[in-house]
């Protein structure tokens, strides 16, 4: 067997892990190339009669080939084998609790919900035998809406690889550290950071450390992308410069192996003889990213009044109408609160988008009094009442109002124009908290009509 993990100074049949180059890229989606053997790219073509080294030239497209130019993405790919070599007799096997919209498993009454962090359990468990979907909006097939997922892993995946023909997914981890091998290069990521994998991209999902516990927000929609600053204008929020794209590095290993896809909410399984992840060389716009939510730079309120949560967008996938997201993916980091004579945690307001929301690390402002806790998730969904609970509302309307920092915190939010179905795991579970639709009946009445 030849087991070549290559980077731009490979040489030699075998290397030990600790001389993987595994560097990145800086930009949002920019027109990048890197090769990991010199020469691999060809020069001012896509496609050479004869490609260097031998290697096959294959194009994966994110979009369609007459999209606009400022939302066209593909990236020509320099691969020892092209993906059709990759290929066996697929056979559907069980995709444990993942869902795909439309799913219309549970009904439950219309109201708050909440969630304690999903435990991690002792079995093993790799991350397609992991998941956990907890909702699901719209519908996969007609690429819009999204899936909101809990992933829990015990275990490498070894030999195996992975690609979701459904949708992109966003990698928010919550506990551990993932290595994300992909065909574009290798992504690591911690909490307080995030991974974007394109549709269609194979990945291998590794631990490094202990057990792992996340968020996953499964995109069907449009591909995510940076929001437009308006009035902002040309700085803060999310910068492009600090997003990251792998270098390319490559596998050249022959052994039994199994290529699982993900196509139209069904898991399919095949067996290969090799790895797929053997891009030596790319270049493009169609790739992997990882951004640090820690380098977001907030905006707000400096006077009076609290600004909707939108100028917390990280990341949004557009939809067909101007200004409706299919999902937003905003975060609620560390910030300053400054705002005179203001309630200044979240108001209490009815949407017509639907909020899935997780805790990374921290409290979260809109909820001191316990009960949504780091790992844990919460669901408000469309036109459905929510706001502070009564520790967070009495402490916030009667506080004296100082400068204060928010620290240590990090609350994010998958938003969503659809309803958001519940999954059967997600309404069996012990961890769902019963108590917590009835949350607002413990806020008093303070109306006094001999008081302004």
């Amino acid at each position: 067997m030849n087991d070549q993990h290559s980077s731009p100074d490979a040489g030699r049949a075998e290397r030990p892990e600790s001389a993987i180059q595994r560097g990145y890229m800086s930009g949002f989606g920019n027109g990048f190339e890197t090769e990991a053997l010199p020469g691999a790219l060809p020069l001012g073509r896509n496609s050479p009669q004869k490609c260097a080294y031998g290697l096959y030239a294959e194009q994966l497209s994110g979009s369609p080939f007459t999209a606009p130019r400022t939302t066209n993405e593909r990236s020509w790919l320099y691969r020892i084998r092209p993906t059709v070599a990759h290929w066996g007799e697929f056979r559907q096997v069980d995709i444990g609790l993942w869902r795909t919209a439309p799913a219309a498993e549970a009904e439950v009454p219309i109201a708050p919900m909440r969630w304690d962090p999903i435990p991690i359990p002792d079995e093993e468990l790799s991350f397609l035998e992991g998941i956990r979907t907890i909702t699901t909006a719209g519908d996969a097939g007609a690429q819009a809406g999204m899936g909101a997922h809990v992933y829990l892993v015990t275990r490498s995946m070894a030999g195996e690889y992975f690609y979701n023909a459904d949708g992109e997914m966003l990698f928010v981890p919550q506990q551990g550290e993932l290595r994300l091998w992909t065909e574009f290069g290798i992504i690591d990521i911690e909490p307080g950071e995030i991974a974007v994998i394109p549709r269609g991209v194979k990945i291998r999902v590794e631990l490094r450390g202990g057990p792992a516990r996340g968020y996953l927000c499964e995109n069907y929609g449009g591909a995510f992308s940076l929001p437009e600053r308006g009035p902002i204008g040309a700085n803060c929020l999310a910068n492009p410069r600090d997003f990251l794209t792998p270098v390319a590095a490559y596998e050249d290993r022959e052994a039994a192996s199994t290529m699982y896809v993900k196509w139209g909410g069904t898991l399919w399984a095949a067996d290969i003889d090799r790895s797929p992840l053997d891009v030596v060389a790319w270049h493009g716009n169609y790739a992997p990213y990882k951004y640090d939510l820690r380098r977001y730079s907030p905006v707000g309120p400096v006077l009076y009044d609290h600004a909707d949560p939108s100028i917390f967008t990280v990341l949004t996938s557009p939809s067909e109408t101007p200004g409706t997201a299919n999902v937003d993916f905003v975060i609620f980091p560390d910030r300053w609160l400054v705002a005179e004579n203001t309630f200044r945690p979240p108001w209490y307001h009815m949407n017509v988008m639907s909020e899935f929301m997780g805790l990374v690390y921290g409290v979260y402002d809109a909820k001191t009094g316990g009960g949504f806790v780091p790992g844990g998730i919460s669901l408000h969904n469309t036109m459905l009442p929510h706001g502070p609970d009564v520790d967070a509302f009495e402490r916030a309307s009667n506080v004296e109002l100082k400068p204060h920092r928010l620290e240590g915190t990090l609350a994010f939010m998958f938003e969503t124009r659809f309803p958001q179905k519940v999954s059967a795991f997600a309404a069996g579970t012990e961890a769902l908290q019963k108590d917590y639709r009835a949350y607002g009946r413990k806020l008093k009445i303070h109306f006094d009509p001999q008081r302004p």
